[in-house]
């Protein structure tokens, strides 16, 4: 019998297929001894395998490219984090096998972690996925991961690790659904960039019983299992509908009566170029640039290496806009060069712009490079902050932008509460706002943006975040500046025109999204993406948000 179930929509799209579930993490090693003339051969194992598998992802990484390479040498360096070795040294000195200091080193390390209040939650799957593989290699048995298949299936996982959903292959995915992760998790953004429908933070998926039939709508979060025949051909005419809405909208990004609001992609680097211009990107609303310091967490890329990468993205949108967001390191993204290793909160201590400050040289040499990297190029440079707190960061910003020389406009990222409610203070140092909901939401809510067990309250369509980027966009729209959303919220078609409404000026998304929001912004008129916006704000819920939003634009 057919039943709902509801998790959190992240990447839009139908699928319906069997469920096939991602294969179980690998079991506990024996705690066994081992004579100490055996303690050199056991170290030397546990290094080969670590090397091999930090490889291996290096390699994943290259192949997928963008946003997933950067996350990928992440987990590269994490494996081969040198105090963890030295633990896993020292516990096979003492008598451990190879793959039982591993397992216990890495386990030590996640108890660490995760006493920090679980603001590095992400990082504890990352870890957990590095443990597995190395454990993997040195027991001999299957890696843990994407079930093989010859015939298309929907995957069930408890979580995806970032390695598994940079490769997964769309001809055989047809979708898939997790129980933790959140809409702001590194699979929730991978899944956007591949196109593959999603839904997180579904309480008991693992459950789901392998070769039942489902139906994943990622868009609304429902979940419809062993759905019937009916229920099939609505949801298969569903998205017939919303595929030829998309080949027919076309062209700038527009509301129905010709207000135009730009539609931006959000880049990790050159390798994501080329699908944000095929999605007829009209600029970059944000480029990530901590992908080239990711290559090597000792020190930072040369100015020559930042400036070849600066400018393979602003090259490929002449005559568009192209933003680029300084260093954001810190939190879930550390630097061994630059983040405190005793930080007790991470993630409320010194990142993004209060890192650079501290570190001016860095600051000075990446601006240095922007400055080069766009010489002679017909491109329109905006270079932002962030985590701007107040307007002594912007200034700070500001200032360090006019001494590196750089011919560009000068911005802030809102993600903080108290930079969204002084937002018309910081326009004083600064030329353009973009709210980075993701954090914003993070911040506001008190709800790490990595466990889905908070994920109601990372909902971006919350009334009070959304009164945030009301504030904002007043604020700007009062000093005659832009404010644009290059968080998440942007990717979702329905509240893409709740942000129109309240006055952003652009919307930043992953490529796939943006025919989905051009279509539908090309549905509704300015006024009615205001009413949309206020009913909206009127509401107490989330739910109630988006509902009497929808309600307005379908004219109930």
């Amino acid at each position: 019998m057919e039943t709902t179930l509801r998790g959190v929509g992240v990447s839009h799209g139908v699928a319906i297929g069997e469920v096939r579930h991602m294969g179980t993490a690998v079991l506990e090693p024996p705690a066994k001894q081992i004579p100490a003339e055996e303690a050199e051969r056991e170290q030397g194992r546990a290094r080969k395998a670590v090397e091999a598998v930090a490889a291996d992802l290096m390699a994943r990484g290259n192949l997928a490219g963008g946003e997933a390479q950067a996350v990928l040498e992440a987990q590269a360096m994490m494996a081969q984090d040198p105090e963890l070795m030295a633990d896993v040294d020292r516990r096979i000195t003492v008598g451990s096998t190879a793959e039982r200091a591993v397992y216990d080193a890495f386990a030590a390390y996640r108890a660490l972690l995760s006493g920090a209040g679980e603001y590095l939650a992400g990082r504890v799957a990352d870890l957990d996925d590095v443990r597995n593989r190395i454990v993997a290699r040195l027991l001999g048995v299957p890696m843990p991961g994407v079930p093989d298949s010859d015939e298309p299936y929907v995957l069930i996982a408890r979580d995806l690790a970032p390695a598994d959903t940079a490769l997964l292959d769309p001809t055989l995915v047809l979708g898939f659904v997790t129980e933790e992760g959140g809409p702001t998790s590194h699979s929730a953004i991978l899944a956007r960039a591949l196109g593959v429908p999603a839904v997180v933070a579904l309480p008991g998926a693992g459950e789901l019983a392998e070769g039942t039939v489902i139906a994943v709508d990622g868009s609304t979060g429902e979940i419809f299992v062993e759905p019937n025949a009916q229920k099939k051909a609505a949801l298969e005419a569903s998205a017939a509908e919303r595929k030829a809405a998309l080949s027919a909208a076309t062209g700038p990004g527009a509301t129905s009566d010709g207000h135009k609001v730009p539609l931006l992609a959000n880049v990790g680097g050159p390798a994501d170029v080329p699908a944000a211009v095929e999605a007829g990107a009209e600029g970059v609303g944000l480029f990530r640039t901590e992908f080239l310091f990711l290559d090597d967490s000792k020190k930072a890329p040369s100015e020559e290496k930042q400036v070849e990468a600066y400018r393979q993205v602003l090259a490929a949108f002449p005559e568009g806009r192209v933003v680029v967001r300084v260093l954001d390191a810190g939190a879930d993204k550390p630097l061994d060069f630059l983040t405190p290793a005793d930080e007790p909160n991470p993630a409320l201590g010194v990142r993004g712009l209060r890192t650079l400050l501290d570190h001016p040289e860095v600051l000075r040499t990446q601006l240095t490079a922007l400055a080069k990297a766009a010489e002679g190029l017909p491109v329109y440079l905006e270079v932002m902050a962030p985590m701007v707190a107040d307007r002594t960061d912007a200034k700070a910003f500001a200032d360090a932008c006019r001494t590196a020389g750089l011919q560009a406009k000068f911005g802030a990222m809102v993600e903080i509460p108290s930079a969204a409610l002084r937002a018309r203070s910081i326009l004083q140092e600064v030329e353009f706002l973009s709210l980075g909901t993701n954090d914003l939401a993070q911040y506001t809510f008190a709800a790490d943006r990595q466990v889905g067990a908070v994920s109601r309250l990372q909902d971006p369509w919350q009334p009070a975040l959304l009164d945030l980027v009301a504030l904002s966009a007043e604020a700007a729209n009062a000093e005659g500046k832009s404010c644009g959303v290059c968080g998440e919220a942007a990717s979702d078609p329905l509240l893409a025109c709740v942000l129109t409404g309240l006055g952003v000026t652009s919307l930043s998304m992953g490529a796939a999204s943006i025919p989905y929001v051009r279509a539908t912004l090309a549905k509704y008129t300015l006024a009615q993406c205001e009413r949309a916006a206020a009913a909206a704000r009127a509401a107490d819920t989330a739910e109630e948000a988006r509902n009497a939003a929808q309600a307005v634009l379908s004219g109930e």
